[in-house]
């Protein structure tokens, strides 16, 4: 008897198992995909659908020297929020789509340029800096408004940042310097994992300038 329910599940088992494998590499168990529009333009969002895709360059590293690519810390500075891949999606499809929020690259334009996140603005780390004389334009640009000398944040923009990953500073540094000219806490917050975890996962980029 054991041996007849063997051969009986044995090509169940074997076919539940295939059926299984050519499903979908989806966002979650009930999402395949995302979208949004942007400027009259649509950006999609997926996960790669080659279930034996492995990471190559850059990204399929493990270490590099520190300094200057140490860990950062969870936290990027208190009150702004540390979030993961599916709050980046969100953020896309509410804030940035409705107007209202912009997804930073903060890396410099020579990295952005291999590839980003879809619909994320490239505004490098280092022209955050006090000593930058273009900073208060950029804080204007980012909804700042002058109020008789003092920049005043209320209407800013919600700004959500990343870079390359765990092991760079290039956001927790834009992030500081952004608090420190005065931005909210509340409206930053920082994606640490960066373009590894996005690839990592598998998720869709952007060489900017190709058509969305």
């Amino acid at each position: 008897m054991m041996r007849f329910a063997g051969l009986v599940l044995g090509p169940v088992v074997a076919m539940v198992a295939e059926i299984a494998a050519a499903q979908d590499v989806r966002l979650t168990e009930d999402r395949l995909e995302a979208s949004f529009a942007i400027n009259g333009q649509t950006f999609i969002i997926a996960r790669n659908q080659d279930q034996a895709a492995l990471l190559t360059g850059e990204f399929a590293r493990t270490s590099r020297a520190c300094p200057p690519h140490c860990i950062t810390p969870i936290s990027a500075a208190p009150g702004v929020a540390t979030v993961a891949e599916l709050d980046v999606i969100a953020f896309l499809e509410t804030r940035v789509g409705a107007g209202t929020g912009l997804l930073l690259d903060s890396r410099l334009p020579e990295f952005h340029g291999r590839g980003s996140i879809p619909a994320a603005i490239n505004v490098p780390f280092a022209t955050l800096q006090p000593d930058n004389p273009y900073l208060g334009e950029i804080l204007l640009a980012l909804g700042a408004v002058d109020v008789g000398g003092t920049l005043n944040f209320s209407g800013a923009l919600d700004l959500m940042l990343f870079c390359d990953g765990a092991w760079s500073a290039q956001a927790p540094r834009a992030i500081a310097n952004l608090l420190a000219a005065g931005y909210p806490a509340e409206k930053l917050s920082y994606y640490r994992g960066g373009m590894q975890d996005w690839l990592m996962v598998g998720l869709t980029t952007v060489v900017p300038g190709d058509a969305g």
